[in-house]
Order: structure tokens, then sequence, then C-alpha cells
């Protein structure tokens, strides 16, 4: 496994001491000049040169979508708001890779790439298909490594041990959708499994040289604050390395576009500013080794229906989170309890 610097966090915490926050956070290496553990300190840590990810689409479906668990996907979900042009599931793997490269490279000559698999479900398909999919990623010379995004209930041991052994030579990334740890939520959003599995599926892939990475969704319908706030707590109990964030968005032609128009009393959209102050207090009750990869994420404005946040972009948001850390005095961990 990737070696993390885990900080033992006293329950007691002086809240208005910042010679604590020198003399612990601190010390955590993938902080930088942030409060919080980033993704992009990390990742330059992990390799010799710039590395980015290039997006692929394997074409496959998921099984709250062809009937196996469900039908209709994910009431938020409509794949066309994260998948860049260069993705199309008719292309091979080596396609799309060499149309990836071939656009990052304008930009930065010299650099390596991680395989994304990306697009819906990247571990639901025929083992042997999968098999062939990844080394063909993998034999690419300028690919360093895989991103995985899958389901909890998509994975297996053979899948599991496939990763493992590429890992033996590979960066490997398996990123599970949690999105939340209510069940009851779960139901509602039409994800069709269980908090469970998503602990059982962490528990399969831990201790297998992968790093393990999760996906959440802050703001889905009947979520409180405090539900919000709980997500951290329940989500430091799992073997993960990486956490991605973003705020509910409504997509259109997904199920939610429909929902928000017929029965808007379900959701409670935030504001950019509360979106923010949420955030620092998420950050601080997370465990401290976890890297945080992003807070936001940012739909086509041709596709996004709401919340609207006044075309302000990813960095500028950020740079809000770190500016309001530093006045609260939170740090991640800060209320973090083993």
């Amino acid at each position: 496994m990737y070696n993390l610097i885990k900080i033992d966090t006293d329950p007691n915490y002086d809240t208005s001491s910042e010679s604590q926050f020198e003399s612990s956070f601190t010390q955590n290496e993938y902080a930088g000049t942030k409060r919080y553990n980033n993704y992009s300190s990390y990742i330059k840590s992990k390799f010799t040169q710039r590395v980015q990810k290039i997006s692929l689409d394997t074409g496959f479906t998921c099984p709250n979508r062809d009937g196996s668990k469900g039908v209709g996907g994910c009431t938020y979900c409509n794949n066309n708001s994260f998948n860049p042009d260069y993705c199309e599931p008719k292309k091979s793997i080596s396609v799309q890779l060499e149309e990836g490269i071939d656009f990052f490279s304008k930009k930065y000559s010299t650099q390596k790439y991680l395989a994304y698999f990306q697009a819906y479900t990247n571990t639901y398909s025929d083992f042997e298909l999968l098999k062939k999919m990844y080394h063909e990623a993998v034999s690419h010379p300028d690919v360093v490594g895989m991103v995985i995004g899958t389901r909890p209930d998509c994975i297996n041991e053979d899948i599991v041990e496939l990763l493992s052994k590429l890992s033996d030579d590979y960066y490997i990334s398996l990123e599970f959708g949690v999105e939340s740890t209510i069940d009851k939520t779960l139901n509602l959003i039409n994800r069709c499994h269980s908090y469970q599995e998503t602990i059982d599926a962490y528990e399969l892939a831990r201790d297998k040289g992968l790093h393990l990475g999760a996906h959440m969704i802050i703001g889905l319908p009947g979520e409180s604050r405090e539900d919000i706030l709980g997500h951290a707590e329940v989500l430091s109990k799992l073997p993960i390395n990486t956490l991605k964030l973003h705020q509910l968005q409504i997509i259109k032609n997904t199920m939610m576009a429909y929902q928000l128009k017929n029965t808007p009393e379900m959701f409670n959209l935030f504001e950019l500013d509360d979106y923010i102050e949420l955030m620092t207090e998420f950050i601080a009750r997370l465990r401290p080794d976890i890297i945080i990869e992003r807070f936001v994420s940012e739909s086509p404005k041709e596709l996004l229906i709401a919340p609207i946040w006044g075309g302000k972009k990813n960095f500028e948001i950020v740079d809000k989170i770190d500016k309001l850390l530093i006045e609260k005095n939170l740090w991640q961990g800060k209320y973090y309890q083993r």
C-alpha cells in the first residue's frame, strides 16, 4: 500500500489554539500549504513528472439500468455531464487513449497519463473482457496506471486479484461510488445497493496494493446538515485513501430534473456560501490521512439546471474554502475521533 502518515488526534481540542494546528496537522506530507490533504500534493509525490487523467468510455452499463437490479439508473445520472468529447464507446481503448493524449499534449508536451475508466460501471462486464481492456490500457508506453470507477456491488475477488497483480507494476486506483452512507437515501436515488455492500467492497479490496477512493454527493434529497456531517465520520471508518466530494447538481434529462419540476420540496439545494461553510465543517470531522481530491464539480452549462453559482470556477470555490478554514481555525481531523 502507499504510505500515508496518520496523525493521532485528541478529542479535547483547544479550538483557539493555532499552535495545535502547527504541531499536529502540518506533519502530514500531502497537506502542502493547505489545511487538508490535497490530491495535487499527493500525486506530485507519487510521480516524477506531470500526470494527466484520460477519461475512457467502455460502453458498459449498470445493474440499475439493465434490469438485473433495477431500471432507469440513479435519479441524478446523465453521463454526458462528465464525459469529454473524445470518449465514445464505439472506439477502442487504444484509440481513446491516443486521442486523449493528442488533446492534452498540445499544452504539456512531456507528461505521463492515467487511464481513467470513468463512465458508468467499469467492472460490470465479462471478466475476460475486463482483463483485455485493462491490459490494453496499461500497455500504452505513456500510461503509468489506471483509475477505475465502479459501484460497490460490482466487484469480486477475481477482479480485485487482477488489479492487485497489475499494481505490482502500475499505479492502480479503484474508486467506488458511495454517494451516501444512509440506506434511505440510497433507496430514494435508485442506487439499488445498501451501505453494507459498500463496506463489504472496501473490505474485499483492502491491503491489495490498490489506492482506494470514494465518491460522495453532498446534498442529496432528504439529507440534513447533521446527516451530511455524519457522512464524514462514517466514511472515516472505511479503508479509503482518497475522497471526491461534490455538490448535488440537477442535470437535464434525469429523473431528478423531473422531480425538481414537479416536487421541488424534495430538494434543499445549497447556496454557494452555505456549501463552502459546510465543507469546512466536513473537513474538520474527516480522518486526517484521507486525501481530498475535489470539493465541487462543474457540469456543462447547457446541461446544468441547478444550482447556478454565478459562474464560479472550481479553483475559486476551493480558494474560498481554504480562506474560511483559516478564518475559523479549522483543519482536517480537528474534530475527528477514532
